[in-house]
């Protein structure tokens, strides 16, 4: 009998956990059950597209439907898991016309992601209120900024920028509300953090930070904010105040939680529970730096614990390694990204650091459409060892972020690191690259010690 494989999530680690299956056990059964209507698409290109860099809802698409016939998936949209049974390993699925059919499995996948926060403050529920997390919200925000003229995005991580960028791209007065004393704090520490803020409001978006947004205002839709007593006129309100891992179907099934509410696992993306294996958002991850569990909730991660999961449910081995955290975006003109630990989260978990910060140039000073970069290396104080980096730049910062995080992984000293052999020509590169120009100002710092 053919191995029967079930994947509740059909998003980024539900399709590349079914591809790892179909290419781990060629004559597996595999049902996909999503409640959306829509095959997986990149949620994270959903603001480019409302910022008109990218045509339509529709480029998003990630596999074409040939994708899911040539790989014999039976893809089940529109299609909601109601209850599990592990011990007689069913899964209940109902339609989108109220059928009910029960699934048998020998494996299932748990690839179930997450929901966005809605603050459960006055006026949540308002007309004009939105998430930015489906392709539904994105239709929906599209429609109303037609006609909106002031927008409030709740929340500065890089959803809420990224929002912001779409908004000011439409010529809709925008402003940012972030709680916390400074824009990004899930990423960058406070000077990184004010550099780039002052980036933004240069395209004409204001950002409020250190206060809270304590009511949404309005009648039969959204006519604005309060902010710590101060209204702010608003036809339109997203809330960008991070994302939760969705648990609810596996309550009272056994399977562990772990301290951050997401889904334990092992390293082969097993749960607690006999046959039943999860991954992407839904999942605790562990940091390679410090040994901790953490939430690591963007697409990389998803398909790479999708792959790791799919390979060991169809009878194969494989382990996901421990996360580093890299994370790029980009707003208006610049690029902004970081990876491992900042100083404030490094403290936070009792770790001491030393750290520097350049400003460099993209390409050669004389060569023309050279941009600027802004390098932050933070580093252990005693041997060195590179624990993480922010960067901001006009460009190339992704492969700046991606080079810094081999370099974590591989347990780099900042001395190493500011040795290494990089490449140089006047239209891509300065002959001293400013990412070990950073590591050796952290490396002089330590031997001063």
């Amino acid at each position: 009998m053919p191995r029967k494989i079930v994947i509740i999530g059909a998003n980024a680690a539900g399709v590349h956990a079914a591809n790892a299956v179909r290419k781990t056990d060629s004559k597996a059964q595999i049902t996909l059950i999503d409640k959306e209507p829509y095959p997986a698409y990149s949620r994270c290109g959903i603001p480019y597209v409302l910022a008109g860099e990218i045509p339509s809802l529709d480029d998003l698409t990630a596999f074409p439907p040939s994708h899911y016939r040539m790989m014999k998936f039976d893809l089940r949209l529109e299609t909601e898991a109601r209850s599990i049974n592990p011990n007689d390993r069913i899964v209940l699925v109902e339609n989108k016309e109220g059928n009910i059919e029960a699934l048998k499995y020998d494996s299932l996948i748990l690839a179930t992601g997450a929901e966005p926060f809605i603050i459960p403050m006055q006026g949540h529920d308002l007309p004009g209120v939105f998430a930015m997390r489906t392709v539904d919200d994105g239709k929906a925000i599209q429609e109303t900024m037609k006609t909106a003229e002031r927008a409030i995005v709740i929340g500065a991580g890089f959803i809420g920028l990224e929002t912001a960028h779409a908004f000011a791209a439409n010529k809709i007065k925008t402003t940012i509300v972030e709680v916390v004393p400074y824009i990004l704090p899930a990423l960058f520490d406070e000077d990184m953090a004010d550099y780039t803020q002052k980036k933004i409001e240069e395209h004409g978006v204001d950002v409020v930070v250190g206060r809270r947004v304590e009511a949404i205002l309005g009648k039969d839709k959204v006519e604005g904010v309060s902010v710590a007593g101060e209204e702010i006129d608003a036809d339109v309100v997203v809330m960008a105040a991070g994302i939760r891992p969705r648990t609810d179907l596996i309550r009272g099934l056994g399977v562990e939680l772990g301290v951050t509410r997401a889904i334990r696992v092992n390293p082969r993306m097993e749960t607690s529970v006999s046959g039943i294996f999860a991954a992407g958002d839904c999942v605790e991850s562990q940091s390679d730096i410090t040994g901790l569990p953490c939430l690591y909730q963007l697409g990389t991660n998803a398909v790479r614990q999708g792959t790791t999961a799919g390979v060991n449910a169809a009878g194969g081995y494989a382990a996901n390694p421990r996360v580093i955290c890299s994370a790029v975006s980009k707003i208006f003109d610049f690029e902004l990204g970081a990876v491992g630990l900042s100083e404030f989260q490094a403290a936070k978990v009792g770790f001491k650091t030393l750290s520097a910060t350049i400003t460099g140039r993209t390409r050669a000073h004389y060569f023309p459409g050279g941009k600027e970069v802004k390098v932050k290396i933070v580093a252990e104080p005693i041997l060195g060892r590179v624990m993480g980096a922010q960067i901001i730049g006009g460009e190339a910062v992704a492969q700046r972020i991606n080079m810094l995080s081999v370099a974590i992984q591989k347990e780099m000293t900042a001395l190493e690191l500011s040795t290494a052999d990089t490449s140089y020509a006047p239209p891509v590169a300065e002959t001293v690259e400013p990412v070990a120009t950073a590591a050796e100002i952290v490396a002089k710092k330590i031997r001063r010690r």
